[in-house]
């Protein structure tokens, strides 16, 4: 019975929704032509000569103060709703039209059981959407104290975001941290530290925990955010690593003896790794660049299986450092895969070795003659490949937009991405002699490639709609962030300007001209009334008076 009146309902409402779609023209003529006939007992044309003669008898003063008004009011709502488009990148009113008032007048609900056949492929969508709008750990992450508080004692602004350090914090405590720590007096300070907000709080429990025991994840908290060069965190990485192989080996021997030794072991590896990469890039960023990419491919070789680091990438920043192009080709080989996941890394370093092999003789107007040689075409290629999965590198790279420090967090195929690749890798590419001329040449052509970017890619999955909102979060708000594709004002931005501009207009006209715009009004309001009343004449004419009159007497 219930489900019997459920579709009775569903029909009703698609019947009316029907209606309005497309008899409402009907609708709104016949109200038209109601009012029309009872407009001698509903005193239409009394109520009208009244409101005429009140109109008359108001004063230009009036109407400068009803245009003003409308220029204000429309002028706030232009103000709010480019605050809000810049803030959040679409229209108010357009989202609260979308949203609440499209459903109401027959607009397609998402939610409706009508789409359950296609469930399965909004489930596929939703989950590539997620996978896409994922945030990522930075591989190239600064260190806190000796960059990220440098560059805030010598600017004065913050680089790091709230959000950002908080996922950070929530990084930390699922890999240093596991059920067991309460059982272990250093551990338990430590796994209250990594929750704690305020960095002077955290560094002081890092302390009380090395005066209870030597405990690796609380040299790793000093390492980060207590040392103020690299030399100093380089040293207490060394502590942190004698601790932490200690810790290692001793949970290894009784991994298999329960979940909890299981899970401490688990713990034990990722603190293991975390401080043999971030030794490898403190012997990067101290210029012992062949020290570093050992540490790194021995580490790689020890846990092949810990990809979650992204160990990769560093390494090929630290070959191209070297000019290991051949090496570098190598790593592209294993990790460049299209069963793997791609980041900007991979596909602007295959960008840039095919590059490299053209472009200290490229020339675009001899291309432009004889037309691309097979391997120019294929570095152009894989530029074009690179553009489609992240369009905001290039600009960075050709230093159309200023670089800031790198967040410790990115969005794969987004603005914060971008930042981070160009950080490293921009001097790489001006070491490659004609790579950036070739890439200023032909970039832009993707666009032309993948006219609707959010709606179908060519050789990845459409660009995700999620990336702004992202970075908005992720990087800092002195920082530009950049749209893509980029967004055009919205229509109701327009309208309200517009509208504004001339009701403005309008309210200074009439008071400096009263009497001129009276007139003016006048003759506008007659000429816009004067087809209708044409029209009405042609109807009286037509229809017999008897019938008129009786229609009149309803």
């Amino acid at each position: 019975m219930a489900e019997a009146g459920t579709g009775f309902l569903e029909q009703l409402k698609s019947c009316i929704v029907w209606s309005w779609t497309y008899l409402w023209t009907l609708w709104f003529f016949i109200m038209l032509f109601l009012v029309y006939i009872l407009r001698v007992p509903l005193k239409i044309n009394d109520n009208l000569t009244t409101v005429s003669m009140f109109l008359n008898t108001l004063t230009p003063k009036f109407y400068v103060a009803l245009t003003g008004t409308s220029s204000l009011i429309s002028g706030l709502i232009l103000i709010f709703e480019w605050w809000y488009f810049r803030k959040y990148g679409t229209s108010f009113i357009e989202q609260v039209s979308v949203s609440h008032l499209r459903p109401l007048l027959g607009g397609v609900d998402n939610s409706a059981p009508s789409a359950a056949s296609n469930a399965n492929g909004d489930a596929d969508s939703s989950r590539q959407s997620v996978s896409e709008c994922k945030v990522w750990r930075n591989p190239l992450n600064l260190f806190r104290g000796a960059e990220y508080n440098r560059y805030t004692w010598v600017t004065g602004r913050e680089p790091l975001t709230y959000y950002d350090m908080n996922l950070s914090a929530q990084d930390h405590q699922t890999f240093f941290t596991c059920d067991t720590d309460h059982l272990r007096p250093a551990d338990a300070i430590m796994q209250k530290a990594w929750r704690e907000r305020n960095p002077q709080a955290r560094i002081s429990a890092a302390h009380e925990a090395l005066e209870l025991n030597e405990c690796a994840t609380a040299y790793i908290l000093l390492a980060e955010e207590e040392a103020t060069t690299i030399v100093e965190a380089e040293k207490l990485f060394k502590q942190a690593l004698k601790a932490g192989e200690g810790c290692y080996r001793r949970s290894q021997q009784l991994q298999h003896h329960g979940a909890q030794y299981e899970a401490q072991h688990r713990r034990d590896t990722n603190v293991l790794v975390y401080i043999k990469r971030r030794l490898a890039m403190c012997a990067r960023k101290l210029g012992r660049t062949r020290e570093a990419v050992k540490m790194m491919r021995d580490l790689m070789k020890e846990f092949p299986l810990l990809s979650m680091f992204n160990i990769h990438e560093n390494l090929l920043e630290a070959l191209l450092e070297l000019q290991a192009y051949a090496d570098v080709q190598a790593v592209l080989a294993k990790y460049d895969d299209i069963s793997l996941p791609k980041s900007a890394t991979i596909c602007y370093t295959a960008a840039l070795l095919k590059a490299r092999a053209v472009s200290d003789k490229f020339s675009p107007e001899a291309a432009s003659r004889r037309g691309l040689s097979t391997a120019e075409m294929n570095a152009v290629e894989a530029i074009h490949r690179a553009v489609e999965f992240n369009p905001h590198v290039p600009k960075y790279l050709l230093e159309m937009k200023s670089l800031i420090l790198p967040p410790e967090h990115i969005l794969k195929r987004g603005d914060s991405e971008a930042i981070a690749y160009a950080f490293f890798h921009l001097q790489h590419w001006k070491r490659v002699e004609g790579a950036l001329n070739l890439l200023h040449c032909t970039w832009e052509g993707t666009f032309r490639m993948i006219p609707y970017p959010l709606e179908k890619g060519h050789l990845f999955y459409p660009y995700p709609i999620c990336t702004e909102t992202a970075d908005r979060e992720l990087l800092p708000s002195f920082h530009e962030v950049s749209v893509y594709p980029k967004k055009e004002l919205p229509f109701f931005i327009l309208f309200t300007a517009g509208l504004c501009s001339f009701t403005a207009m309008l309210a200074l006209l009439t008071h400096q001209f009263p009497e001129l715009m009276g007139v003016f009004a006048k003759a506008f309001l007659s000429t816009l009334f004067a087809p209708l009343n044409f029209v009405m004449e042609k109807v009286e004419s037509i229809l017999p008076s008897s019938l008129w009159h009786q229609l009149t007497r309803i």
